[in-house]
């Protein structure tokens, strides 16, 4: 695996662009179906991995967290309810939303799938615009930023569409990487990340990276910003990482 210095490694991951596609881990055992799925969610904007069984889906959770799970109810080795019920039972996995899908279209198979922890339950047959449509609402209703054209925090605001970042109605100019680093902040305010965390969310899991360049990119996001507004916004959290939270932003009210 190639391993890459500061400078290098944003050179490399620079074709990414601004935007981090929200992230959707489809769980189904019919090929024919997951590749389908694949095909339209990638083509509306979605980042998509796949897998074929619920131990598979487990362990691709705990590798990276997604937005969403579409989880077939009938799968080999651990059954979607029961898949559905281990994530809802660990604290980093409980909020995760989960969409089933399942051939069942009884009532009482609904109820038991919302009562397992899912978010949502789509019937078989079902359209792919169908389901993206419920993908959608259940984003909208769980991680709101992820359908939103900007992003704002304290007198921060970013601009999504036009790839644009004020503060104090000011304009902040940052690289590609930075932009990316404070989305993930601003998509999750108050929440601590290491630096293993912030490299897995904004230069992804298939390149190796050294974690002190997460340190390079926090300074460089760091300088523009206390020059516009008179606070870092950016808190260090000794021994754990970093975070963008309320603290912060009171103090550049203030």
């Amino acid at each position: 695996m190639q391993h890459l210095g500061g400078d290098e490694a944003r050179s490399a991951r620079g074709a990414l662009g601004a935007a981090m596609k929200p992230s959707i881990l489809v769980v189904e055992d019919e090929p024919a179906l997951a590749e389908l799925l694949r095909y339209n969610l990638e083509a509306q904007g979605f980042e998509v991995r796949l897998g074929g069984d619920g131990d598979e889906a487990l362990m691709l959770v705990d590798e990276k967290r997604p937005d969403l799970i579409v989880l077939d109810w009938m799968l080999p080795s651990i059954s979607g309810i029961e898949v559905c019920r281990q994530l809802r039972r660990k604290s980093e996995t409980r909020a995760i939303p989960i969409i089933l899908l399942t051939a069942r279209s009884e009532e009482t198979d609904r109820v038991r799938g919302l009562e397992s922890g899912a978010d949502d339950y789509v019937t078989k047959p079902f359209s792919p615009s169908e389901l993206i449509a419920r993908i959608r609402a259940v984003l909208r209703r769980s991680r709101p930023a992820l359908s939103e054209e900007a992003l704002s925090f304290a007198d921060l605001a970013m601009d999504l569409t036009g790839h644009r970042v004020t503060r104090a109605g000011r304009e902040v100019h940052l690289g590609p990487t930075e932009f990316r680093l404070l989305r993930h902040f601003l998509e999750n305010p108050g929440r601590v990340f290491s630096r293993e965390q912030i490299l897995d969310a904004v230069w992804g899991r298939d390149i190796y990276i050294e974690q002190r360049t997460v340190d390079v990119h926090i300074r460089r996001l760091r300088h523009p910003l206390p020059e516009l507004g008179g606070r870092d916004l950016i808190r260090t959290v000794r021994s754990a990482g970093y975070a963008i939270d309320a603290q912060a932003a009171k103090a550049a009210r203030g």
